[in-house]
């Protein structure tokens, strides 16, 4: 990459007129920058540390002075013994600018694909990837990157995700990496949070996809109500050249006219009057067919990944790369390959008695798509589900997940999912406080593997059970700390082998 002159990091700042006051000398100016961070454990000799967030403490800047930061931006100054700086009206802003330069604008050489919504937004993610790795392996090109809520890929680093749009300053270096990598596309989840507070300012996506809104991430940490999620989502349009919108979203009205602002507006759904076009959509086995009409093609889709829910994500990414140019063929073969981990992943024992589906379905929309997927495709099981919800945010989804599990569950087991600094046992009995006004069962056990064996073992023949929430993730978010844990996938295989051999 390019190296800077710190000047040339405080001219983008005056250019976007974010600068309040500057301590900078004039032979400062002149320093190259090797490292711009806010991370004080990351501080070479001539870095710009950057002061931001509501927990950050002056120790670490403190810190990073002493490793070797010649000077720090910040949205105020703090007494550090007359340090060069920079204060700014917007800290968030400024920090994009800065990634931005630091890493030498990697977002105008590669196809930025982002995707927003309240749910879908990872398969689709992945639909799109199968697609074009489809399509770039007939090219002898180099496969697509990848940032979502599953992980993270991006030609030299693989990894688990711990945001669903990685901060600011790692953000840049993954689209770095990745057009390093030789690369040409990257697909990305853009969760309003990181809309909200301008974690992607400064990327002009080549196709924006909106897939659908319903209320949720309502909480004092992350927005205020649901005006602010619906405004923040809607964001991603000042900064899309080609608009992808989901006809059948709510709030459809808002949506399309927000979409204006982007260059050019494609639709999907199961209306005719869609760009493209669904139809047909019909279970054939285990798996979804269903016929699509696009200006370019009318032909038939075969998804081996269940759920009929997943039709509309299939829809985005075929609008996604038939924007890109990709041919039928290859969108037929990676719909076909495609998976999304920990996200309706489906096991049974031998006898295919019990049934055991393992999705990241977290809040309201998701749970209705799932129980409405679930008994058409299994009519006449009995519904258990698994689940819990989160700590200190979205705390709508207690009473949104316990009306919607004590309404369409026979049985609901409800445990730890990431508490945060909540008491988990507290959180299960508020969600029971719903179920019960649906005159739903449940029982509560807070260990999550115990909950997820007892509600296989206990399970009646002919039954269908959904564990919902954490997928294939690895850790469990406990009191400031990520906990190790066996993943949601890992403890049905477990448990369904044990079932078969209680029934030998």
């Amino acid at each position: 990459m390019k190296k800077n002159k710190l000047i040339n990091y405080i001219e983008i700042l005056k250019k976007e007129n974010l600068i309040l006051e500057e301590n900078i000398s004039n032979e400062l100016k002149e320093k190259i920058i090797n490292n711009v961070t806010y991370d004080s454990r990351d501080v070479i000799n001539n870095t710009l540390f950057i002061c931001k967030g509501s927990k950050f403490k002056i120790e670490y800047l403190e810190n990073a002075l002493e490793m070797g930061a010649i000077a720090y931006v910040s949205d105020k100054e703090y007494k550090v013994k007359d340090k060069p700086y920079i204060i700014v009206n917007n800290i968030r802003r400024a920090m994009a600018l800065l990634a931005s330069l630091y890493t030498d604008y990697p977002q105008k050489e590669i196809n930025m694909i982002g995707l927003t919504g309240t749910k879908g937004k990872s398969t689709t993610a992945y639909y799109i990837k199968y697609i074009l790795d489809d399509y770039m392996n007939d090219l002898n090109k180099k496969e697509t990157a990848i940032l979502s809520s599953i992980d993270t890929y991006d030609g030299k680093e693989r990894k688990e995700s711990v945001l669903t749009t990685p901060e600011t300053i790692e953000l840049f270096k993954h689209i770095r990496n990745a057009v390093d990598s030789g690369m040409e596309n990257l697909v990305m989840e853009v969760c309003s949070q990181a809309l909200k507070v301008e974690r992607v300012y400064g990327i002009l996506y080549k196709i924006g996809v909106f897939l659908n809104i319903s209320e949720d991430h309502i909480s004092n940490i992350e927005h205020k109500d649901y005006e602010e999620y619906i405004s923040s989502k809607l964001k991603l349009f000042e900064q899309t050249e080609t608009a992808i919108i989901n006809l059948n979203t709510d709030e459809l009205d808002r949506v399309l006219e927000s979409a204006k602002k982007s260059k050019k507006i494609i639709t999907f759904g199961n209306t005719e009057n869609a760009d493209v076009y669904g139809y047909n959509i019909r279970k054939e086995g285990m798996n979804t067919v269903f016929d699509v009409r696009t200006k370019y093609f009318e032909d038939e889709i075969l998804l081996t990944m269940p759920g009929l829910f997943n039709v509309e994500n299939a829809l985005a990414a075929i609008a996604v790369v038939t924007e890109l140019g990709v041919p039928y063929k290859n969108i037929y073969n990676g719909l076909k390959k495609a998976r999304a981990s920990g996200r309706m992943e489906v096991y049974s024992d031998k006898k295919q008695e019990v049934v055991v589906i393992v999705d990241y379905a977290h809040n309201k929309l998701s749970f209705q798509k799932l129980y409405e997927s679930t008994i058409k495709e299994y009519p006449k099981r009995e519904i258990i589900t698994v689940f819990g919800c989160p700590g200190n945010h979205a705390q709508n989804r207690r009473k949104d997940l316990g009306e919607l599990s004590g309404k369409y569950s026979n049985m609901n087991y409800l445990t730890m999912e990431d508490p945060r600094n909540e008491d988990p046992e507290e959180i299960c009995k508020e969600i029971s406080t719903y179920i019960k006004k649906e005159n739903g069962k449940y029982k509560i056990v807070l260990d999550r593997e115990e909950a997820i064996k007892e509600a296989i073992l206990e399970a009646k023949p002919n039954s269908v059970i959904l564990i919902t929430g954490k997928g294939n993730e690895t850790v469990q978010y406990v009191k400031g700390k990520y906990v190790p844990c066996e993943t949601d996938v890992q403890c049905a295989k477990k448990y369904l082998k044990e079932l078969d051999k209680k029934s030998k």
